[in-house]
Formats: C-alpha cells, sequence, structure tokens
C-alpha cells in the first residue's frame, strides 16, 4: 500500500462518489450544470471571440511590424481588427436592409393580389356549387348563438393575452439585459486575452508540466497547436470562400439580370459560412424573392445555383478550404453531417477542423505503427500484389496433385491396352 496505490484508490471512490450523486440527484446535477454554464458563458464567448480575432490581429501585427513597441503594436492591431469586423457588419446591413425594405414593398402588393384572387376563388365555389353554401347555412344558425357567452369569452382571452403580453415583455426586457451585460464581458474578456495570449498559453503549459506527466503534457501541447492551426485556416480559407462564391452570384445574376442581385448573393455568402449545406438555405430565400416577381426567372435562378454549386465544390472549396486544413472533400462531407446531426449548424461549422485535427492524429499514429510493426511497403501501395492465404496455396497444390494423377491414370491405360 504506497503512496500511489492509495492515490489511486481514493481517485477511484471519488468518482464513484460523483457517479452515483450525478445518477441519483439528476435535477440537483441540471441545476448545478445551468449555474456554472451561465457563469462561464461570456468568457467561454469570449475566448472564442478572442480566438476569431486573432486570425486579422495577427495579419494587422504583421503589417505594423515596423513598430518597435510590443503593446502599442499589439493594441493598434487590436483596434484595427475590431475596426475592420464593424466595417463588414455594417456593410452587410447596408447591403441587407435597403433591399429588405425594397422586397417587402413589392411583395405588399403581391400578398393583396393573392389575398383577392382567394376571395374571388372562394365565392366562385360557392356559386358553382350552391350545397356547400346551404350546408355552412344549415350549420351555422346566427340565432342560437350566445352573444353573451361568446362576449365574456372575448373578454377572457383578450384579458388574458394581456396579463401573458405584460409578462413577456418584462422578460424579454430581462433577457435582453442580461444579453447585452454577457456581450459587453464577453467583449472585455477577448480583449484581455488578445493582450496577452503569450502569457495565458505560457501559464496554461506551466499547469500541464505541474500536474501532468512529461510525456503527456507534450502530446497535449502538441495537439493544441495543431488544432490552432488547423482551425486558424479553416476560418481564413472559409471567408475567402464565401466572398468568391458571393462575387460569382452577383456577376451570373448581373449577366442575366436578375433582381435583388446585392440582397441574394450577401444572403448566399452569409448562409455559405456553414460549409456544403448553408448556400442552399439562401438559394430558397433567393428562390422565392424572384418567385415573387418572375417565376420563370426564379426558375433559371435555381438552375444557376446548382451550376455554380458544382463548380465551387468541386473546384474552389476543395483548395481553398479543403487543402488549408488538409482534409478530401468526401471526409468534409462526413464532418459536416456528423456535426449537424449532434449540434446543428455549430456542429456544421467546428466538426470540419475537428476531424481534420482527428485524421491528422490518426494518420500519424497509422504510420509510426507501420513502421513498427515492419509492414512491407509493396503491399501499402495503390495496387498491391496479390496476397497469398496458406488456404489458397494449399488448394491449388491439391488441384496440381489431382491433375497428375488423372494424366498418370490416362498413361496407366494406355500401357495397359498395348
Amino acid at each position: 500500500m504506497n503512496k500511489k496505490t492509495l492515490r489511486n484508490i481514493f481517485l477511484i471512490a471519488i468518482a464513484c462518489i460523483l457517479a452515483y450523486w450525478i445518477l441519483h440527484e439528476t435535477e440537483r446535477v441540471k441545476g448545478v450544470y445551468q449555474l456554472i454554464k451561465g457563469i462561464l458563458s461570456p468568457f467561454v464567448t469570449g475566448a472564442a471571440l478572442a480566438f476569431v480575432f486573432n486570425v486579422p490581429m495577427r495579419a494587422f501585427e504583421g503589417l505594423l511590424k515596423g513598430i518597435k513597441k510590443d503593446r502599442l503594436r499589439r493594441a493598434l492591431a487590436i483596434l484595427l481588427t475590431f475596426i475592420a469586423v464593424a466595417l463588414v457588419l455594417t456593410l452587410v446591413f447596408l447591403l441587407l436592409i435597403p433591399q429588405l425594405v425594397n422586397t417587402v414593398e413589392s411583395l405588399i402588393p403581391s400578398l393583396q393580389a393573392f389575398a383577392v384572387n382567394i376571395e374571388a376563388n372562394v365565392r366562385q365555389l360557392l356559386t358553382d356549387y350552391p350545397e356547400v353554401s346551404q350546408w355552412i347555412t344549415d350549420n351555422t344558425d346566427m340565432e342560437k348563438l350566445d352573444w353573451a357567452n361568446l362576449v365574456q369569452q372575448g373578454i377572457m382571452v383578450l384579458s388574458n393575452s394581456f396579463t401573458t403580453i405584460v409578462g413577456g415583455a418584462f422578460s424579454a426586457i430581462g433577457s435582453v439585459a442580461g444579453a447585452l451585460v454577457d456581450i459587453v464581458i464577453a467583449l472585455v474578456f477577448a480583449i484581455y486575452s488578445l493582450f496577452q495570449k503569450e502569457t495565458l498559453a505560457r501559464q496554461g503549459r506551466k499547469l500541464l508540466y505541474t500536474f501532468l506527466p512529461e510525456k503527456a503534457s507534450d502530446n497535449i501541447v502538441r495537439i493544441l497547436r495543431l488544432s490552432n492551426s488547423t482551425f486558424s485556416n479553416f476560418l481564413s480559407g472559409q471567408c475567402v470562400e464565401v466572398c468568391i462564391l458571393g462575387c460569382l452570384f452577383a456577376i451570373a445574376m448581373a449577366v442575366f439580370r436578375m433582381p435583388y442581385i446585392p440582397l441574394i448573393s450577401v444572403l448566399i455568402a452569409i448562409t455559405a459560412f456553414v460549409p456544403v449545406v448553408g448556400a442552399f438555405v439562401g438559394c430558397g430565400v433567393g428562390a422565392f424573392l424572384i418567385l415573387v416577381n418572375n417565376p420563370m426567372q426564379a426558375l433559371w435562378f435555381v438552375v444557376m445555383f446548382l451550376i455554380i454549386q458544382q463548380i465551387e465544390n468541386n473546384l474552389i472549396y476543395p483548395r481553398v478550404v479543403g487543402t488549408s486544413i488538409g482534409l478530401s472533400g468526401m471526409w468534409v462531407l462526413f464532418a459536416v453531417a456528423v456535426g449537424g446531426e449532434l449540434m446543428g449548424v455549430a456542429g456544421m461549422f467546428l466538426m470540419i477542423p475537428v476531424a481534420s485535427v482527428l485524421y491528422t492524429l490518426l494518420q500519424e499514429y497509422t504510420n509510426k505503427r507501420l513502421s513498427e510493426l515492419a509492414i512491407d511497403p509493396e503491399k501499402l501501395k495503390v495496387q498491391p500484389p496479390e496476397l497469398r492465404s496458406k488456404f489458397k496455396e494449399k488448394r491449388e497444390i491439391n488441384k496440381e496433385k489431382r491433375i497428375l494423377r488423372r494424366i498418370a491414370r490416362k498413361s496407366n491405360k494406355k500401357d495397359n491396352n498395348q
């Protein structure tokens, strides 16, 4: 019973107690989880924002490398990063909001005409089929209706609705205020993280090497660096890819003189941040908007989308994003499907770099294991040589023996005949 054994027994006992508590106090565990989630949520969001903003910040730091003071260069890079993000968001809203207003203004007359057509069709139906009108008259006897009861019920519904609306309004105001506070905390935490990212990384390594064995700490640091590189490459490649896709749609729609060019191209570019399937959402919205003005043009828009999507999936995306993360198109599609099933839209976006990291680690382990096993390289080629099993060799030997016996019997028959 040395110290190591006692420590293992102690850890096993703690794990059993925690497992028992989790299984028998489910509601309390959920409450603790929600409390911890509410406390850590703005900090996790801030860390994610810092990771995303770190990609353009490094580019700005490269442009400002002439400034000798590190803290001044870092502060200017962070300021330029936030200004660039704000300009991009402002440009997107300036493109979307006027187009949305124009779209709504054009949709209102179309919807009014649609309502008028529905009313005319109903009147025509009642005229053509008088038995339907007679059935409605027979089953809606206006004289037997209890108008006082109906008015009382209407007042009760209105009072309940007013109470619900007021309570929902106060709840919404509280939720918005809480969300604003969380956003401010997340932004401040992101700025602090960007300022001190080297210090935070060094402190994290110190904690790893303090509490874990050196070999395990080396592997964790290597995996974290690989993940950082993969996520950064994926994010930058995805930004370039959506810009190219939006420009392609804008040019194609301008060539074919389709309406809502800024709105639809920006919308498709934004939804294309979700890999593989996101652009189809933008296509559906764009086709609906064009359908209001010209149904035939909406059909050609869908055809144009499918052609551009094939070009993007087969030529642009594998070269811009796939090569940057070292993952083929087949595994990108698999990662998107699995991520969407597990975590929805966020999973579609996050699972691609995660799959790239896992793919790289599995490839490294496989190559290392094959070198240790000393497998013949000829067996690992694209078209390996035929692998002959002992059963197959024995079967071929028995076949040769049967042929030899058959030949011997034929030769004996000839000798006997002679």
